[in-house]
């Protein structure tokens, strides 16, 4: 190789280039201690609280009143009208034997959320049979976590006082069950699902009877501490303190259960055709099925899809390389990023953090919102949260259905295997 006149040799120039570079890794941002944001002690000691307060859902009821073929006295179904339970049309088959697979098919539905846990389906069942089904639940719990699933689409709505619907023993009348009581067979803490007409008068009913149940056992307990000699020097117990200090039962809680609401005090349920009749359950349980069936009906393109396209999307949810599984894990991110954006940080760790069955139910009631909105139904939960049907992120899910719909109509083609979504870890 020639040199110019008055170039630096080979050598000057690598000594050069090493003398730049060991300039460039001197610079500041090179060499400063990383730093991770400083936790304030009362956020380190919250941090601390949610870990030691997390628990699971061990056992889940799922009570379905359906009646199947008797509309309820109280509700008059247009025709067309919504009818699929659990993506099963109940009259499709002999009645006894729809019941059956409805129930086993809600059952394998939260089983995708929860597989651990214990399941009992109750179908049409009577107050005693529900009253057996929750006291051996709680027992079977101690201090776990249990859930309450109640379908009433084949009963009247919620009373005033504060009662759901069942049936007696020979099925000719139904029966009011006191949300009163199922609190004390249920105890705390619990999770309820309504889906049910004018689901919003239970939540309501529980708030009201939760306060009634710290009333009475403050009675009680005021009572019970009266006899005891010498008196119970109570300093700074807590209730729960006194509670195990005197061998008297510990105060009801029931007012930090979580529950979640079909619809508001008075409203309807939806009864679209193009839609399942148990829209919020199948958007709580089998939100990429559902959210797929409601942006065809949206966007009004229900003739170029067959009727079966819900069941036609290939993969596992539990595996990204497939496209259920892509879209699964989508969604998981956007629905957790719009909690994270509007719920306060104490709320956000309680709902989507503590329990896996509850993150689940709380993700996918954010997108029960927006759909059960879009039909005219308020859903509501306790602690409630703050409205996000309208969140930006939602059109980001949109166009995720819309590219899944596009693939869709391609011809058929192998197995086709995804590589996960950019920006992934």
């Amino acid at each position: 190789m020639q040199l110019v006149k008055g170039s630096p040799a080979i050598g000057e120039e690598e000594e050069d280039h090493d003398l730049m570079l060991s300039a460039w890794f001197r610079e500041s941002r090179h060499v400063e201690t990383i730093v991770g944001e400083v936790l304030s002690n009362e956020e380190r000691d919250n941090w601390r609280k949610f870990v030691r307060e997390r628990m699971k859902t061990v056992s889940v009821a799922l009570v379905l009143c359906l009646n199947i073929g008797v509309d309820p006295p109280d509700v008059a179904k247009p025709n067309p009208c919504a009818k699929l339970e659990c993506w099963i049309d109940p009259l499709s088959t002999q009645s006894q034997k729809a019941m059956d697979k409805i129930g086993a098919a809600l059952q394998k539905q939260y089983e995708r959320w929860q597989p651990r846990a214990r399941y009992k389906v109750a179908n049409d069942p009577t107050v005693e049979e529900v009253k057996k089904l929750c006291s051996s639940m709680r027992r079977n719990a101690k201090e776990e976590r249990v859930l309450f699933h109640y379908n009433g689409h084949g009963v009247p709505r919620p009373t005033e006082n504060g009662e759901i619907w069942v049936f007696n023993k020979n099925f000719t009348q139904y029966i009011p069950l006191s949300i009163y009581d199922l609190q004390a067979w249920m105890g705390h803490p619990s999770v309820y699902v309504w889906d049910c007409n004018s689901a919003g008068t239970v939540v309501k009913s529980f708030n009201r009877f939760a306060i009634d149940h710290e009333r009475e056992w403050n009675n009680q307990f005021d009572a019970h501490r009266g006899t005891l000699r010498p008196p119970l020097p109570v300093g700074e117990m807590t209730l729960d303190q006194q509670a195990d200090a005197t061998g008297f039962r510990r105060p009801p809680n029931y007012r930090e259960c979580i529950q979640l609401a079909a619809c508001q005090e008075g409203e309807l349920l939806p009864t679209n055709p193009d839609m399942p009749a148990d829209l919020f359950t199948s958007t709580l349980t089998t939100p990429i099925k559902t959210s797929v069936l409601w942006y065809i009906a949206k966007n009004g393109v229900k003739d170029r899809f067959p009727a079966n396209i819900v069941d036609q999307i290939p993969g596992q949810l539990n595996d990204r390389r497939t496209l259920l599984g892509e879209l699964n894990w989508i969604f998981t991110a956007i629905t957790d990023t719009i909690a994270w954006n509007t719920l306060p940080r104490e709320l956000f760790q309680k709902l989507f953090r503590q329990d896996l069955l509850v993150a689940s139910l709380f993700r996918n009631f954010l997108l029960a919102d927006r759909l059960m909105r879009a039909h005219n139904c308020r859903p509501l939960s306790s602690p409630s949260l703050p409205a996000t049907a309208d969140h930006p992120l939602w059109e980001s899910w949109d166009y995720t259905l819309d590219l899944c719909l596009s693939h869709l109509q391609r011809p058929s083609s192998p197995a086709l295997e995804l590589a996960p979504s950019p920006n992934s870890r």
